[in-house]
């Protein structure tokens, strides 16, 4: 005979299957993401997308607004979108963006005095690495080496051993 709290048990365990399954059979649109927008006009939206990949999305910071599903890029891509469908040139969308946003909303941002560090900073940073390393190395080999007498040295290679204890006592 079972024990009845073993039957309860393996009831509990019967009804926690059932919830999961049901939670996975009608949780399953919980799991979807926005739908992706009908491409009414494929070369409108190849468009979009070309010039959204030469633009930084001002969330993530890492990634063009082609690639970012945050929903500032999003609406960015949406304004992209419209803009196009009133006559604007990707030159003056760009331009727009630029002035609303700074040179920070271009992926590849142009050189200029206000970007100069940017593009010279990781050159320089690898520069003063290897200057430092190069001055830190140099002090090395300008130092004196001690010279150790016979005694010293017998001693330190008594310690090495570990018999270094045995001659004090």
């Amino acid at each position: 005979m079972v024990e009845p709290r073993n039957r309860d048990l393996r009831i509990l365990d019967r009804g926690w299957w059932l919830v999961l399954l049901l939670v996975l059979a009608f949780g399953r649109g919980t799991w979807a993401g926005e739908a992706a927008r009908a491409a009414t006009e494929p070369a409108l939206e190849d468009r979009v997308m070309a010039l959204a990949s030469e633009l930084r999305c001002l969330v993530c910071q890492n990634q063009t607004l082609a690639d970012s599903h945050a929903p500032l890029a999003m609406d960015l891509r949406d304004q992209i979108r419209e803009k196009m469908r009133q006559g604007a040139s990707e030159r003056d969308i760009v331009d727009y963006m630029v002035a609303r946003y700074g040179d920070f909303v271009l992926y590849r941002p142009p050189f200029k005095l206000s970007t100069l560090l940017l593009w010279a900073g990781p050159g320089l940073l690898v520069i003063a690495g290897l200057a430092t390393l190069y001055f830190r190395l140099a002090r090395r080999r300008g130092e004196p080496k001690v010279e150790l007498s016979a005694e010293e040295h017998a001693r330190a290679v008594a310690l090495l051993e570990g018999n270094g204890d045995r001659e004090r006592q």
